[in-house]
C-alpha cells in the first residue's frame, strides 16, 4: 500500500502543514474550533495523496477571516500537492478561490460552464445572470 502514496513524507507532515499543532494531535475534536476542525478535515483528506479532492461547501460556518484562511491553505496546499478539486458551493467567493472552472447548475441540469473570471464577469444564461448580480449586491 505505501508504494500507492505518491507523497513519502510522514501524516504528521499534513498536520504541520494546515497548522494544527502535533501535541494536539490526540485530543478530543470537541476542543477544536471550528477553523482547526476543518484544518483536520483538509489533511484527513488529503492523508491518503488523492489525485482529486471534492470539497462540498468547505467553508460553511466559519466566520470571514477564518474562511479567507481555509480557502489561502486549500489553494497553496492544492497546488503545493498537484490536486485537482471538484468544488460545490453556493458562495461566489470560494469558487472565485479555487477554482478556474465553473459549472452552474439550476434545478440539477447544467446551464453554463467556463473560465470562472470570464462566467462571472460575462454570463450568458438568464440564471448565472440571477446568480452573479445577487453576489454583486
Amino acid at each position: 500500500m505505501a508504494q500507492l502514496l505518491r507523497d513519502p513524507r510522514p501524516r504528521s507532515y499534513l498536520l504541520e502543514k494546515v497548522e494544527v499543532p502535533l501535541e494536539r494531535m490526540d485530543d478530543p475534536v470537541h476542543t477544536f474550533s471550528g477553523g482547526m476542525r476543518q484544518r483536520v478535515q483538509i489533511a484527513k483528506a488529503l492523508a491518503t495523496d488523492p489525485r482529486v479532492l471534492l470539497l462540498d461547501e468547505p467553508t460553511t460556518g466559519l466566520d470571514a477571516s477564518v474562511a479567507a484562511g481555509v480557502l489561502d491553505l486549500l489553494r497553496n496546499l492544492l497546488a503545493e500537492r498537484d490536486t485537482a478539486a471538484v468544488v460545490v458551493s453556493h458562495d461566489f467567493s470560494v469558487i472565485e478561490a479555487l477554482t478556474d472552472r465553473t459549472l452552474v447548475m439550476n434545478v440539477g441540469r447544467v446551464v453554463e460552464t467556463g473560465l470562472t473570471d470570464q462566467l462571472f464577469q460575462d454570463p450568458h444564461h438568464p440564471y448565472t445572470q440571477r446568480l452573479v448580480a445577487a453576489a454583486r449586491r
